[in-house]
């Protein structure tokens, strides 16, 4: 009877771990459910946000782009570039043919204006002379 009763007692306590081991089991399958519930779930939400953020960086990407072009255009007219010896030589060249061009002009049109004074006065007092 003592091992019987023994062996109930050791079949008792095996039953109770079994149903305890069993139930921290059912615990612990039930909250790895719940966690893959919720990093599924975030995992999703991670993914959306991924895709978001890289569209995000396309359109940023293309609008820098578009102002970099942009930039280098205006800053190829604004910018001020050093001419070359030869170009500045050139439009100094021209600039002073086209100053001897008008000295130039500018004497011819004194001499005709000169002369043509010279020429009324003599008339004018002439006139005057001849009617003294």
């Amino acid at each position: 009877a003592k091992n019987l009763s023994q062996e109930e007692s050791e079949e008792a306590d095996a039953q109770s771990e079994y149903e305890k081991v069993s139930q921290e089991n059912k615990v612990t399958k039930a909250q790895k459910e719940q966690d893959e519930t919720y990093k599924t779930q975030e995992s999703k939400s991670l993914d959306k946000t991924v895709a978001e953020f890289s569209s995000d960086r396309e359109a940023s990407s293309s609008e820098l782009a578009a102002v970099n072009e942009y930039y280098a255009k205006i800053k190829e007219r604004c910018i001020a570039k050093p001419e070359s010896h030869e170009q500045r030589a050139a439009r100094r060249a021209a600039e002073i043919e086209g100053l001897k061009a008008a000295l130039k002009t500018l004497e011819e049109e004194t001499a005709f204006v000169q002369r043509g004074r010279r020429a009324g006065r003599r008339h004018r007092s002439s006139g005057f002379l001849a009617a003294n």
